[in-house]
């Protein structure tokens, strides 16, 4: 049985190397997937949100190697570091897979077996340069001994080895259908890289090494590890089922294979739209809908890298300005499967006119009228009225904003978001109820316009949960904590629940204006 049980969707960061600490672009990718899978979550759906680490290969054994430590300490170590970093980041993941752990390498073997019940393995000859980087063999159309990685910039290694190698070429005429399907691989440019990649006629590829100790063993073949990736990508199966006591691939097809979307860098985007669902066709399992190739990360329009000196640390980050501002930032100001480019002035800035003045001011300005007019409270008013520019605004956005997360369109959702704000703001500006209030006819009018805006800002605070979720949950506490995690949240986005005439409690700023340095 080849279907999900409970029609779960699942979402996949990629499994991160043990190399070395979360980077940023790993924070990125992550808290994209956060954003989807808390949104999922609101809108009602079964969420199996996975990420974990790939810690095998020859990359993860020569690191170990120059630390003098064995490679499951390595392991051990950088592993913790990235679930602290998740937890410190506030990432709701569901799965945290190590494709060291023995419940891993019983899913695996059991997936080889499949695919070499297909008639899909044979033992052949590896002759290439290998980059350890990218644990994958490049062309060298120069031949030179000295040809280097695109991506790392570092000699390529000769190899030439007996490995098993998987048939990919059978399986030409079967990728060339799913890539050509066009929800699959995203953005289209992505597409069309691969979809030209293929054309090329597809090659089978090696799957184990014999130069690698680190490594799951190959069954019944002496000295042989599997190929680090065709382990790897099976983390997203093994992660289903990883908090079972069954160790089977059946139970992770089960419990809610296949992945709805793989969310990726676009460097490893060959591995996932390629490789990986023949693989899975080879196993008699069906493929992931979606493949999802974003962007590269630059900083202040250049490439970071060590030897310049411009690496952004995502710990100092975060402990520098909160998690809020650097979420808000990485979401609204990269069009997800763009590359993107962190500029520090451009990002206090973004933080300032956005969060600190367009939406912290607009609730700090209106909570303080109400409180100073209406004893500390909500207007009462007796009805709300159904001729209501905020309250069609608000109608506008809220659709506007549900269509773009649907089709993972994450900086337009933050956009429509602003955009109420923004027209709250102007809403608030034009009538001026710091001027009616003089004239003793006009509270009736007076109430309606400071109750619609706290109403927006209820809203705003809704549509804010998957994105930024600490923001909301502090803008809904300063409206007296109407959120109610029982009631369907689409429900909750109707105009007129705020309670008229209920407490407000004591103000309290809910983001500070960023320094720039």
């Amino acid at each position: 049985m080849n279907k999900k049980c409970f029609m779960s969707f699942v979402i996949t960061t990629p499994l991160y190397y043990v190399n070395d600490k979360p980077h940023l672009g790993s924070v990125y990718t992550t808290i994209i997937c956060d954003v989807i899978a808390r949104y999922k979550r609101l809108v009602g759906e079964n969420v199996i949100f996975i990420t974990g680490v790939d810690e095998h290969g020859l990359k993860i054994q020569r690191t170990a190697i120059e630390k003098r430590v064995e490679p499951m300490a390595h392991c051990d170590e950088i592993s913790e570091i990235f679930k602290v970093n998740w937890k410190n980041w506030n990432i709701s993941f569901d799965k945290f897979i190590r494709t060291s752990s023995k419940h891993h390498e019983m899913v695996v073997n059991e997936f080889y077996e499949r695919v070499k019940g297909s008639d899909d393995i044979y033992m052949g000859v590896q002759k290439g340069w290998y980059c350890v980087g990218c644990e994958e063999f490049k062309d060298n159309p120069e031949n030179s001994k000295t040809y280097k990685c695109p991506i790392h910039q570092r000699n390529l290694e000769w190899k030439n080895e007996e490995n098993l190698f998987f048939r990919l070429s059978k399986y030409q005429e079967q990728i060339e259908k799913i890539i050509n399907n066009p929800t699959f691989i995203e953005p289209i440019e992505r597409r069309n890289e691969i979809i030209n990649f293929v054309s090329r006629g597809l090659k089978d590829f090696s799957i184990s090494r014999t130069n690698v100790s680190w490594g799951i063993p190959v069954p019944d073949h002496n000295n042989h590890t599997f190929y680090v990736w065709f382990d790897a990508l099976l983390g997203y199966v093994s992660a289903i089922s990883s908090n079972g006591t069954d160790n089977s691939l059946e139970m992770s097809i089960n419990g809610g294979w296949p992945a709805d979307i793989h969310l990726i860098g676009k460097d490893i985007l060959r591995f996932h739209a390629v490789y990986w669902p023949a693989m899975l066709i080879s196993a008699g399992m069906k493929v992931p809908k979606k493949v999802l190739g974003h962007g590269f990360l630059t900083r202040e329009g250049q490439k970071m890298g060590k030897s310049l000196g411009n690496v952004l640390d995502p710990d100092i980050l975060l402990s520098k300005y909160g998690n809020d501002p650097v979420r808000w930032y990485l979401i609204k100001d990269i069009s997800l499967g763009n590359d993107g480019d962190f500029q520090d002035k451009r990002f206090v800035d973004i933080i300032n006119n956005d969060l600190a003045n367009t939406i912290g001011n607009l609730l700090n300005r209106t909570l303080s009228m109400s409180r100073k007019w209406f004893d500390n409270k909500v207007p009462n008013i007796e009805k709300i009225s159904s001729e209501n520019k905020l309250k069609y605004l608000a109608k506008i956005s809220v659709e506007k904003y549900i269509n773009k997360l649907d089709i993972y369109k994450l900086d337009q959702a933050a956009n429509e978001v602003l955009s109420l704000a923004i027209n709250t703001n102007l809403y608030l500006n034009d009538n001026q109820p710091w001027l009616l209030i003089k004239e003793n006819d006009k509270l009736p009018l007076v109430k309606e316009i400071i109750y619609d805006v706290l109403e927006s800002t209820r809203i705003i605070g809704l549509l804010l949960l998957p994105l930024l979720p600490e923001l909301s949950s502090k803008i809904d506490i300063q409206l007296g904590s109407m959120y109610q995690k029982e009631i369907p949240w689409k429900d909750q986005l109707r105009w007129g629940l705020l309670i008229s005439n209920s407490t407000l409690p004591q103000p309290d700023p809910i983001i500070n204006k960023l320094e720039y340095e």
